[in-house]
């Protein structure tokens, strides 16, 4: 008998105190995805139809900076969530996500997801207030990455 990912999403700490009704909606738009070392979950500029809930492994959040390549904004693992995009529009990647070793996870169908919040407007607001205070922080991470790069020009 095929195992749901129901369990997963229950013990994701993003996804605490979710109802069971909640969290059955979300497997139906949910599976499994494996990233080998140095490939990419998604790339900035393309579509975005998906987030991740990172189960084992790295994933760097990188911007690409005009002649100093990519610059990492943050690196994220275990019980974190890749990627925000798919819930705002344009619906586009704003940062490459790259697996710095084998990467699982599971994978949400942002379409699927959003389908059922326009359905069930109280779960579309909770997923929207969990996803701002996501956006929150990964702004504040791009903030402290910015200082970290301009704040030491004076002393080159």
């Amino acid at each position: 008998m095929p195992q749901t990912l129901e369990p997963l999403l229950r013990g994701h700490k993003f996804f605490a105190g979710l109802d069971r009704a909640d969290l059955a909606l979300l497997v139906q738009c949910a599976s499994n995805a494996v990233f080998p070392a140095d490939s990419f979950l998604f790339r900035e500029g393309d579509q975005a139809q998906t987030f991740y809930l990172i189960r084992d492994g790295k994933v760097a959040l990188e911007i690409t900076a005009p002649g100093r390549g990519a610059l990492v904004v943050q690196t994220l693992g275990e019980g974190d969530v890749a990627g925000f995009s798919w819930l705002i529009e344009p619906h586009r990647w704003e940062f490459d996500g790259r697996a710095i070793d084998r990467v699982r996870a599971v994978r949400i169908d942002g379409a699927c997801l959003r389908r059922k919040c326009e359905d069930d407007p109280r779960l579309g607001y909770e997923l929207m207030r969990r996803f701002a205070g996501l956006t929150a922080e990964r702004l504040q991470a791009t903030r402290l990455q910015l200082l970290d790069v301009y704040g030491h020009a004076h002393d080159r």
